[in-house]
Parts: C-alpha cells; structure tokens; sequence
C-alpha cells in the first residue's frame, strides 16, 4: 500500500524551531514534486512550500525566510524545517507527493498524508 508518513509535529513556544518529516513508501517507481500544505481552523488550506526532483523551490509568502523544504531523493523523503515559529503557523500541515508507481505506466498519482498538528503558544 502507498503511504505518505509524517512526523515531527509538536507543540512550541513562539521563537522555537521543528522539523517535520515525510516520507513515502511502497512499490514506487518514481517521485516528481513534493510539498507541504497547512490547513487552520476555519481557513482553507494553503500551500507552505514544494519543491522538485532537481532541488527547485517555492514558498509561501508568510513563511519565506524562516521554513525551509528540503529532500533525501534517496530515502524517499521531503522536511520542513520551521524556525521563528509564530503562533500563526500553528495548523495541521499535510504532506503531498505526485508519486510514479510500478503499475501505474508512464502516469504520476498525487497522494496526501494523513496531517501532524503543529501548535505554536504565545
């Protein structure tokens, strides 16, 4: 079964720093674009950051220059390193992958994790 797993999620106090970590298993075959979103309640969810096989990156406004998106093409995985947190960037955050599998063709499918709560206090 393909799975997105997310770890790394906590509670904070504003200034403080987490890592957060996904990484995605089963019969995969190949990895396009990973990202992270974040949903808060009663806001949409939003797209944090995403980043390519080739090491290119993008940010949300809110969090450019403290969060950074980085991959380990390797073992399959995709961080979020969050520093400076701020009681606003307390959400559930959502890994989301395109992924090839072995008996999907020449096809990319987008899976989701199933969220880590992150909650930063004042």
């Amino acid at each position: 079964q393909v799975q997105l797993v997310e770890s790394g999620g906590g509670l904070v106090q504003a200034g403080g720093s987490l890592r957060l970590s996904c990484a995605a298993s089963g019969s995969i075959s190949g990895i396009n674009t990973m990202a992270w979103y974040r949903q808060a309640p009663g806001k949409e969810r939003e797209l944090v950051a995403n980043a390519t096989p080739g090491g290119n990156t993008n940010y949300a406004d809110s969090v450019k220059g403290r969060f950074t998106i980085s991959r380990d093409n390797a073992k399959n995985t995709v961080y979020l390193q969050m520093n400076s947190l701020e009681p606003e960037d307390t959400a559930v955050y959502y890994c989301n992958a395109d992924l090839k599998l072995y008996w999907s063709g020449r096809n990319y499918l987008n899976y989701w994790g199933q969220g880590t709560q992150v909650t930063v206090s004042s």
